[in-house]
């Protein structure tokens, strides 16, 4: 069935703001610009600022729901299911997964390219059917684990590209090979993040706008409190700030005193994961689940096309090999291989024996948010 222009224009919406968000943060990471109290030009690099604005961009889809609601039971008939009631506390475990994984991977970021920085976070299907049989009892199909070695494979492949070329001199090899490393480990609490809201959250029916907006409020609350101590927390040359701390917030906004094309970087990142989430929730439900995680894929393919193109890093080969394993391993493990094989003659009996699994499946991996998707 052709999709409609609605479908077509959210497809486009969650393609476009999930490659927004990404690119942005990145750019954000090339500006250089002076300090506080007269600190020559240094790289803006501020993670934990940067992860804030995304917590705030969450945030908003929270009001973006009550407003919707509101204007709903305007209606003779209204439409939007608000769903039942919950204790919001139920959200702080994830969102505390989520402030974790999202500040890990802005610190890998301003270590390596944004087109890897995309690629292997690909590594959360891994850890996440790990975890999903380990603690939601889930049985994973041949597909799946063959899925998983596949994505293992390009990760692999990625890394590896990572190391041999070490992206030019933008930086050290050293430093992508701990941003890889980092951006793998943020994959870890990102799998239990979903897990725990497969497990404590979606069984209560809460609408999606809501259950991201209500994490983006712990996310952003906590992170902002955090800010203070970060202040005062010396972590010597690991910190790339004059004072060398853990998070300089006041140095962030001098910096963008001096060069307001940063706040226009963090704002393209804040706007784009509200929009993004809005986005790839809308896909799941007026599309499907799968169309969701192809668009995601899809991505990573953009963000890798638009850094060459203003010259953020050079070709590599093996990162095409890279992405395109990763891609096989990510189709395999969400089914999407599922429509071909059922046109085969001899193969019918397996494509009914996943079909049981499939909405489950989609729903743990494409109903993850976005940050991780950020």
């Amino acid at each position: 069935m052709a999709w409609t222009k609605y479908q077509l224009f959210l497809a486009g919406l969650m393609l476009t703001t999930g490659s927004i968000n990404t690119l942005s943060a990145k750019w954000a990471d090339m500006f250089s610009a002076p300090g506080c109290h007269g600190n020559p030009d240094h790289s803006f690099s501020h993670p934990f600022v940067q992860a804030v604005g995304m917590f705030l961009g969450e945030l908003s889809c929270l009001v973006v729901f009550y407003i919707l609601l509101c204007h709903d039971r305007r209606k003779p008939e209204p439409t939007v299911d608000p769903g039942q009631s919950f204790n919001p506390l139920l959200f702080l475990p994830p969102a505390v997964c989520d402030m974790l994984g999202t500040s890990i991977m802005y610190v890998a970021l301003n270590m390596t390219s944004a087109s890897s920085f995309q690629m292997l976070r690909g590594a959360v299907i891994i850890f996440t059917g790990l975890l999903s049989v380990a603690f939601l009892g889930r049985r994973l199909q041949p597909s799946q684990w063959i899925g998983i070695l596949v994505t293992i494979l390009g990760l692999v492949v990625v890394g590896l590209a990572d190391f041999v070329n070490g992206h030019g001199n933008e930086h050290k090899l050293s430093e992508v090979i701990t941003g890889d490393l980092l951006i793998i480990m943020a994959q870890i609490i990102v799998a239990v993040q979903m897990v725990l809201e497969e497990k404590f959250v979606y069984k209560h029916n809460v609408h999606p706008l809501k259950a991201v907006g209500t994490e983006g409020f712990f996310g952003f609350v906590i992170l902002s409190l955090l800010l203070i101590p970060m202040y005062f927390i010396h972590v010597g040359s690991f910190a790339d700030n004059p004072r060398q701390v853990l998070e300089d917030a006041l140095d962030a906004f001098c910096q963008i005193g001096h060069k307001p094309l940063i706040l226009l970087a963090l704002l393209g990142n804040t706007v784009s994961i509200a929009f993004f989430n809005f986005a790839g929730i809308s896909v799941t439900k007026e599309i499907s689940a799968t169309t969701r995680m192809v668009l995601d894929s899809l991505r990573t393919l953009v963000i890798w096309v638009v850094s060459l193109a203003l010259g953020w890093e050079v070709f590599h080969g093996l990162q095409i090999l890279g992405f395109i394993i990763l891609l096989v391993g990510t189709a395999l493990y969400n089914g999407l291989h599922k429509p071909l094989m059922a046109k085969l003659p001899c193969c019918p009996g397996e494509q009914r024996a996943e079909e049981g699994e499939a909405p489950e499946r989609e729903r743990l991996i494409g109903g993850g948010k976005a940050a991780n998707e950020s």
